[in-house]
């Protein structure tokens, strides 16, 4: 039978499935500079929010305003001040960081409220809530340096967020703080974004940077622990100021408590949406620890491993099982998870009297079978049965053959296997044994 025109699309939508229902009801921080509004970049970017809000993600802004608050100054021909890295707020630098994140704010409500005709926007109803959420204090004299209203976050209101959140609508938090004394200071857009991922405990915390994170040669790296990218920080690199700077505060946020902290390239089309709901993703996730887990299996993953092996027990690659089975016998498999997903599973079952092993359904996701997760995967099972004194590993495949033959294993005759399974062999089904001595 021909393939269905919109096979692809399908096969497209289920792999995304997995993504919405392990971020829905999640908290992601979205924080980025002045200039995705001067490269005229964030109507785009509106389209990807309204996805993400429409899909049950908890959204929340925290948006910069550093060429904003220049044009203002430009336009009252005043010269800005800076010293390690932050703006001197002076009374006329304050006045315009006033103005330029007032505009911005309702720029964003503006173009978050775009209810275009055939556009994601299309029948959008978006609501935002922002408000004094930030509480902040002054940056004070250093190295006899004045900072004046220029300040850094003292709390973040996280139960007022919350509950915007809770009624369905955007949170836009702007880098500006207050006093309780009434003042109003400048803040920086990344420390204020660090602090209110870590107030809310939020799942995400995304960056969008003017280039992405690549290693010596140019190459991008997806994912990178805290220690490895302050590590890459700590020596000389290629990474734009930018980079660096939203990079560091990702490391800040991860330790702080973020589960994710993302940096992606803001000039990529779609470069948020391709980093959350696929694989590859376009930019670099850092985390506290590795995302690729090898461990135990548990009675909770017994619907991961079912979703992983049921494609392959429609082709007839392994034996059908079902749910009650395989939740009886969950003791016996160990799994690999990617970022909190199931990718790959495999199974000993040991016949002690025959000192054999057999390794069972080896699966590992297809958008996943380059990276060597059989390979490892096989080598915990072949561990396994080394500790528990066996002496040798046998399999039972109809597809896989070569696979098995090129690490180690050889055909052998049914005859070779233990009593029990010898009995239960398929002769319709015709696998082939392959063993493998320990």
């Amino acid at each position: 039978m021909p393939a269905h025109p919109n096979t692809q699309f399908i096969s497209w939508f289920r792999s995304v499935a997995p993504y919405f229902h392990a971020f829905r009801g999640k908290t992601f921080v979205l924080a980025f500079g002045g200039e995705i509004f001067t490269q005229r970049n964030f109507v785009e970017l509106a389209h990807d929010i309204n996805l993400l809000h429409s899909a049950g993600i908890r959204v929340i802004l925290v948006h910069g305003s550093r060429p904003q608050i220049e044009e203002q100054l430009k336009r009252r021909k005043i010269r800005s001040r800076y010293a390690k890295g932050l703006r001197i707020t002076d009374p006329v630098a304050l006045e315009c960081v006033k103005e330029a994140v007032g505009l911005l704010r309702v720029e964003i409500d503006a173009l978050l409220s775009l209810g275009l005709p055939n556009s994601p926007m299309a029948g959008a109803a978006i609501n935002t809530v922002s408000g004094n959420f930030i509480t902040a204090r002054p940056m004070g004299v250093h190295d006899g340096i004045d900072f004046q209203y220029t300040g850094s976050v003292r709390k973040v209101d996280a139960l007022a967020i919350s509950g915007g959140l809770d009624a369905g609508n955007i949170a836009i938090v702007s880098p500006v703080g207050y006093s309780p004394t009434g003042e109003v200071f400048n803040l920086a857009m990344e420390d204020v974004a660090v602090a209110t991922a870590t107030a809310v405990r939020a799942e995400k915390l995304v960056f969008f940077s003017d280039a992405p994170v690549e290693d010596a040669k140019g190459k991008l790296l997806p994912e990178l622990t805290a220690q490895e990218a302050a590590d890459l920080l700590a020596r000389a690199n290629r990474l734009t100021p930018d980079t660096q700077l939203y990079l560091a505060h990702a490391v800040e946020g991860v330790r702080a408590g973020v589960q994710r902290a993302h940096v992606i390239d803001r000039k990529l089309p779609g470069a948020l949406l391709i980093e959350l709901f696929t694989h590859e993703g376009s930019g670099t996730m850092v985390t506290a620890d590795k995302v690729v887990k090898l461990r135990p299996a548990a009675i909770d993953d017994a619907g991961g491993i079912l979703k992983l092996i049921e494609p392959l027990e429609e082709d007839g690659t392994l034996v059908r099982r079902g749910r009650e089975l395989l939740e009886r016998e969950i003791a016996r498999f160990a799994v690999i998870e990617h970022d909190g997903v199931i990718v790959g599973c495999a199974a000993l079952y040991p016949f002690l009297s025959a000192r054999a092993g057999e390794l069972a359904c080896l699966a590992v996701r297809s958008d996943h079978r380059d990276e060597g997760y059989g390979e490892r995967l096989l080598r915990h099972i072949e561990a396994d049965a080394r500790a528990r004194r066996l002496k040798k590993l046998f399999v039972l495949t109809t597809r896989a053959t070569h696979w098995f033959i090129e690490r180690g294993f050889v055909e052998a005759p049914v005859t070779s296997l233990p009593k029990e399974k010898k009995e239960l062999y398929n002769y319709q089904r015709r696998s082939k044994i392959l063993m493998k001595k320990l």
